[in-house]
């Protein structure tokens, strides 16, 4: 049996779908389903059971399911890098984490976990997810604090090497719709064009960087749960590792795709950023691949372009026109 936190969000949703491909269906979905339209992202999936998160903190211990469990894949977690709750996400997003690897830990049952690349702050540190790296890093907002206190519980406790944690650079593809705010800008900008044809992109403020030209490491959801696939069937591999392709690209390129999957000709607009986050943006991530690749697991990632044609040519196109 395999336990799967926010199993309905984006990438537990996608992942349940990798499991499911592969004849896995003794699966346990745990989620906070609430207002949101997280639940069509479970519909036509195959799985045993759904809890709701509440009830499954409060008493997995005494499950007595659990005693079947082979594996733990934490990957539901509050992601907003907006929100400003700092106690809530210590709770949810650090706690809650530390409660579920113990007893994973003390149960000798394999734990996958979702960590993430906010916590590398504004990247002066570099994006290196060697652990001796790892202890100086800065994260610029709460949330990203609240994962990097988790992996650093890990590494205090001298736990790393019983687990798999999982740094997502910038995710995108199907399953998000319902992250409002915290979507894409491949799903807002296919809006904004179908809407009045133009995509709006914030204005750099640094002289080393022109509109637009600031960039991100961009990976797509299938090669996202290819790679976590790969580290469950790898078992004797160990650690935190970066999930991105290595290669960045800026924002100016992702929406040219965008345009390209639409085969219509780009018109971009650069807007004010908001004074809240000026002092806490990314002006560049890039995952280094390097402690990845020393795993010997099989990498591969599609082109940026490539990406965001299938995504909104085989499921946006289809999908916004049902909504």
């Amino acid at each position: 049996m395999i336990i799967l936190t926010g199993g309905a969000g984006f990438i537990g949703s996608a992942f349940l779908s990798k499991l499911n491909e592969h004849g896995e269906t003794d699966i346990i979905i745990v989620d906070h389903l609430g207002n949101s339209q997280k639940w069509q992202n479970l519909v036509g999936k195959d799985f045993l059971d759904y809890v709701e998160k509440d009830d499954f903190i409060a008493s997995f211990d005494r499950l007595t399911y659990m005693k079947e469990v082979k594996a733990i894949f934490h990957i539901g977690a509050c992601s907003s890098t907006t929100e400003c709750d700092a106690s809530y996400l210590i709770k949810n997003n650090y706690d809650y984490s530390v409660k579920l690897a113990q007893w994973a830990i003390n149960h000798k049952i394999e734990f996958y976990y979702a960590s993430s690349a906010a916590t590398y702050g504004d990247g002066t540190r570099g994006y290196s997810d060697y652990d001796s790296e790892t202890i100086g890093l800065r994260p610029l907002n709460i949330y990203g604090y609240s994962k990097h206190l988790f992996d650093l519980w890990l590494l205090k406790n001298n736990l790393v090497d019983q687990v798999v944690g999982f740094k997502y650079f910038n995710v995108f593809g199907p399953n998000e719709y319902h992250k409002k705010n915290m979507r894409s800008l491949v799903v807002k900008a296919y809006e904004d064009i179908k809407r009045d044809g133009v995509v709006r992109l914030f204005k750099s403020y640094k002289p080393e960087y022109k509109d637009g030209e600031q960039k991100r490491d961009f990976v797509y959801i299938k090669d996202v749960v290819d790679l976590m696939y790969r580290f469950y069937q790898s078992k004797q591999i160990k650690g935190i590792y970066n999930i991105g392709t290595g290669k960045a690209r800026s924002w100016n390129d992702l929406a040219t795709s965008i345009y390209k999957g639409l085969n219509l000709k780009p018109r971009i607009e650069y807007i004010e950023m908001p004074e809240e986050i000026k002092d806490k943006y990314q002006y560049f991530t890039q995952a280094d691949l390097s402690k990845l690749h020393e795993t010997n697991i099989e990498l591969k990632f599609r082109t940026l372009e490539d990406s965001v044609a299938d995504y909104v040519q085989n499921y946006l196109e289809k999908d916004f026109a049902r909504i």
